[in-house]
């Protein structure tokens, strides 16, 4: 499919999402809410990849929802922001539940919808130049993308509500001391470390992967208990799959194991 907003880019078992609205700073649009949509649904139906990349053409990651196009949709506007979020919600939900890691490669400047994709990742890497700030509240919203899901879990509730209450400004190395990004990188090696952390991790164990990814989101949803009988559903599981089963034997053989995501 040819995308208006976006391109999506599959080698070697990684897919990579650029948000292509460089002249709007990759700002969140209706028409690219959609698109990451159907890019989600691309990535989960192909099997064969097994990591995935996000980053955005030009100097910004992504400054935040198009607030040109709320505007101009006057009393639609409502109905306008419902098909939105639902597409962006729909897009985040696949890209989460796909056992394949996602990988922010922050090249610059990610606000609002932009702070919450860079939080719904699994990993982020960040340009050293790069700033985050929510800023929905700056325009009298609330934020969406995850964020109020994701941002608690990941760096606690007390430094949410500073950000989306008072907007403040993170820099690259804030962001990193705060846990939002996982490593700061010159800008210029910002595509290519994620390129090559993803390489990695498409190499990996893809389902194990998946269930750490699944263990993890409802970890904070679950008694102890229930979440230690989730545990050992999911190796008791893995340990008869392909790649269980690879792992074992290259460890007891003391070898590297070859993973083939089954």
């Amino acid at each position: 499919m040819e995308y208006a907003t976006l391109k999506l880019d599959v080698a070697d078992g990684v897919a990579t999402i650029t948000l292509n609205r460089p002249d709007s700073m990759n700002a969140m649009s209706p028409v690219m809410a959609s698109e990451l949509h159907h890019a989600a649904l691309a990535i989960d139906a192909d099997q064969g990849i097994r990591a995935v990349v996000v980053t955005g053409a030009g100097n910004v990651f992504c400054a935040g929802g198009d607030l040109g196009d709320f505007a101009a949709a006057g009393d639609g506007a409502r109905t306008l922001i419902m098909k939105m979020t639902g597409d962006l919600h729909l897009a985040l939900s696949r890209l989460a539940r796909n056992a394949a890691p996602v990988i922010a490669a922050v090249n610059g400047t990610a606000a609002g919808a932009g702070f919450s994709l860079l939080m719904a990742a699994d990993l982020a890497i960040a340009a050293d130049s790069a700033v985050m700030t929510m800023a929905y509240t700056n325009a009298g919203l609330s934020p969406d993308g995850s964020s109020t899901y994701y941002m608690p879990r990941k760096i606690g509730d007390r430094r949410t509500r500073e950000l989306m209450l008072t907007n403040r400004v993170l820099s690259a190395a804030e962001a990193l001391d705060w846990g939002v990004v996982n490593e700061v990188v010159p800008k210029d090696q910002v595509l290519g470390a994620a390129q090559a952390l993803a390489a990695k991790l498409a190499n990996g164990p893809t389902k194990a992967f998946g269930q750490v990814k699944a263990l993890l989101d409802g970890s904070f949803d679950h008694s102890l208990e229930t979440q230690m009988e989730l545990e050992a559903r999911a190796i008791a599981e893995l340990v008869t799959s392909e790649d269980g089963q690879e792992g074992l034997h290259a460890f007891l053989q003391k070898r590297k194991p070859e993973f083939h995501g089954r």
